[in-house]
């Protein structure tokens, strides 16, 4: 029996360890670099972030805050780790503050989550969880906990955190100035952008999760979750419309692999552009996180991500 209490005591301990994370004050002052962890309260749900703050950080100068969303059944852990998607590499090469939320999960330790970016996806949708008031609480925190600079708030994601990104677009383009979405369309239900925001789209021709023409995702037992998603060509349409765009776009980067073209005549400064791998299928190009696939390595998500958040 006490062989059997034991080994239960031992696996408690293992739970904990991956499940009891210190929690940092979210009302407390960061002054230092680090990684902080986070939940809050929000729409009667606990919810969890996750902040990376680079060696680089001067408490008194005003930061650029990049909140990274993770796909579909991810989990904020998995958006963090360096060798799914280099982020962390990106924010201590740039000086850049990383915020990485949780979506929506039902279970304890925050994987299998899902993000309600509209027509998609999974249980986050179902729920009418309210992800985008969510997301303003995690920028309105960390406001309150450092200096941030005016207008220097952007959102990337991938798949179904790329859709979010574009639901953040939608209707909180007062907080973010710019997004960066990766293999996952603009799939909202309602969109009506409070000011221009600008968008950079970056997609596999051959993506069979998110199709680039659109339609439902080649795994079956998915749609049900994700339903039929819009094309690559009708989201930057949309958004070109959105931003009050000219209709002509400028090819700005044409290499073996990859393609680049951008919509810079736009309303408020704002740029939509649009950026093709030909293949890497439902993949972070430039990453190491293969899905059936290796990423595309013709062009790095992360370097053009950063070059159109920092244009001039």
């Amino acid at each position: 029996m006490r062989r059997l209490t034991g080994l239960i005591a031992v696996l408690g301990l293992l739970l904990c360890n991956s499940l009891c994370q210190a929690q940092d004050d979210p009302k407390a002052r960061i002054a230092a670099p680090g990684d902080y962890r986070y939940t809050i309260r929000h729409g009667e749900l606990d919810r969890m972030y996750r902040v990376h703050v680079p060696k680089t950080f001067d408490a008194a100068k005003p930061q650029t805050l990049v909140v990274a969303l993770h796909g579909g059944g991810g989990s904020m852990d998995y958006q963090a780790d360096d060798a799914n998607y280099g982020l962390i590499t990106l924010s201590e090469r740039t000086g850049a503050v990383l915020v990485f939320p949780n979506g929506y999960s039902r279970l304890r330790r925050g994987t299998l989550a899902t993000w309600n970016a509209g027509s998609c996806c999974g249980q986050a949708r179902d729920r009418e969880v309210d992800d985008v008031g969510f997301i303003r609480q995690v920028v309105a925190n960390l406001q309150q906990q450092m200096a941030v600079g005016p207008g220097r708030v952007f959102a990337t994601g991938m798949s179904n955190g790329a859709m979010m990104a574009y639901r953040l677009a939608c209707e909180a383009g007062d907080v973010f100035s710019a997004i960066a979405a990766v293999a996952g369309t603009d799939n909202t239900r309602r969109c009506t952008p409070a000011r221009p925001v600008s968008v950079l789209h970056l997609h596999a021709r051959n993506d069979p999760m998110v199709p680039f023409d659109g339609g439902f995702s080649s795994n079956t037992r998915l749609r049900g979750a994700t339903g039929e998603f819009a094309s690559v060509p009708d989201t930057v349409a949309r958004w070109v419309r959105f931003d009050a765009c000219g209709a002509a776009s400028q090819t700005v980067l044409e290499m073996p692999g990859a393609r680049c073209e951008v919509h810079a005549s736009c309303s408020g400064a704002a740029q939509v552009k649009l950026c093709v791998t030909e293949t890497g299928g439902h993949s972070w190009p430039g990453g190491q996180k293969s899905r059936g696939e290796p990423p595309s390595q013709a062009v790095s998500a992360n370097a053009l991500m950063w070059q159109f958040f920092n244009r001039p």
